[in-house]
């Protein structure tokens, strides 16, 4: 089961429906569950039809996911998401992993988040990935190969590769 953060879409990727879309994704395995359509049915008839909760949503994956053989819950981009999300987010998943012994969490993040993480999960294992200078290089090229403005001509290609390359060597 996975997600993926997205900066320009913060506002939309609040943990509640996170957790919904990894309910959506394990619902599409084998039919919605009873218990699911009936927290659904519930909160519709609730004051303006406010919808489910993050407790709720957090219930529900907790019920799923015991149910189920061994599985992953992958997010790529954490660190796009929103700090407050973020945080509910990874408490949400620390419930989730804490009840369900047969969830496991792979998280990708840039470096900055890594102390959130550390503190939700302790006994995480993290590795460090590094670009080398060849996967820069390699998407460098990709990227000038596919610009098709007028203004890009060689000259102006090396110049955006020399200063890259300068700037990446000062690291």
């Amino acid at each position: 089961m996975g997600l993926y953060c997205d900066f320009l879409a913060q506002q939309d990727q609040s943990a509640t429906n996170m957790l919904g879309a990894m309910l959506k994704q394990l619902s599409s395995r084998g039919g919605i569950p009873k218990y699911t359509r009936e927290a659904f049915r519930e909160a519709k008839k609730e004051f303006g039809g406010r919808g489910l909760q993050l407790p709720d949503m957090v219930d529900m994956l907790k019920k799923a996911i015991t149910t189920l053989p061994p599985l992953f819950i992958c997010i790529d981009g954490l660190d796009e998401c929103a700090p407050k999300h973020r945080l509910e987010l990874i408490e949400s998943l620390q419930e989730i992993v804490r009840v369900s012994r047969g969830a496991r969490v792979f998280l990708t993040g840039r470096l900055h988040i890594d102390d959130e993480i550390v503190r939700g999960f302790s006994k995480a294992l993290r590795l460090a990935l590094s670009p080398t200078h060849g996967d820069i290089m390699n998407y460098l090229q990709m990227r000038l190969n596919g610009n098709t403005d007028p203004a890009m001509d060689e000259e102006l290609r090396s110049d955006i590769k020399r200063i890259i390359l300068a700037k990446i060597s000062e690291r």
